[in-house]
């Protein structure tokens, strides 16, 4: 009896600590996919906010 008791109660720790770390492995990697997002949209915005500022004879250089 005292065998299948300590059996449950494992079990049931075993749950809770394995909800623990999926959870803090999903955050992890959603702030993971959050960031490469970020960087991706500042590059993108970068270029064009270079672009944007750049003189308009140097857009004409470049053109010919």
């Amino acid at each position: 009896m005292s065998r299948t008791v300590w059996t449950v109660i494992g079990v049931i720790v075993a749950v809770i600590v394995a909800w623990f770390l999926v959870d803090v492995v999903f955050s992890l990697l959603w702030f993971i996919a959050k960031l490469a997002i970020v960087a991706v949209v500042a590059v993108v915005v970068f270029f064009v906010l270079r672009a944007l500022v750049r003189p308009s004879d140097d857009r004409k250089s470049i053109e010919q």
